[in-house]
């Protein structure tokens, strides 16, 4: 059986085996998601092996949307002998009521881009190459009725690239 300086990890090691960077871990700790680590003599961060399994279940749960204040919350009620599960489902359930929201936006917003490809492309038909079309001062049209504009709120969700998927290769 090794010393505990064996049986820890430095903070370079342990950011590798997780897929994170040592400025991920150290905000995990400012966080609270993450046991403040021992340290060596020298001042050098020296990680539990059990601090691997809290970054890989951090990591997963951010997956999902849970964010970072929501993870600290939960964690510490947790090491305070408290079993947050039924907030945990809430949350949960909460992302995926807000998920399903932003799906529907976004296949609002996909076929009001279709009509308007539709529209443009009629327009385009009927006109020489040289013409100008004006396409995009057609686009008063495709404002949602009430003035209330789709994209606007969905830009940040469109511009941000979805996880590709395992079998998308």
């Amino acid at each position: 059986m090794g010393s505990e300086s064996e049986r820890s990890l430095r903070s370079g090691e342990l950011a590798k085996l997780a897929g994170v960077s040592s400025d991920t871990l150290r905000l995990y700790e400012r966080k609270g998601l993450l046991p403040e680590p021992g340290r060596t003599p020298s001042g050098h961060r020296r990680y539990s092996p059990e601090a691997l399994d809290r970054v890989r279940l951090v990591r997963a749960a951010l997956g999902i949307g849970f964010t970072l204040d929501e993870l600290s919350a939960i964690l510490q009620e947790r090491e305070r002998g408290g079993a947050p599960c039924h907030q945990v489902r809430e949350l949960a359930a909460e992302k995926l009521a807000s998920l399903e929201r932003r799906l529907g936006a976004l296949v609002e917003l996909r076929d009001r881009l279709k009509a308007v490809l539709k529209d443009w492309d009629r327009a385009l038909a009927r006109r020489p190459s040289s013409a100008p079309a004006r396409l995009l001062e057609d686009l008063s049209d495709a404002v949602r009725p009430g003035g209330r504009d789709l994209l606007p709120h969905l830009v940040p969700s469109l511009t941000r690239p979805f996880p590709k998927e395992a079998d998308d290769d």
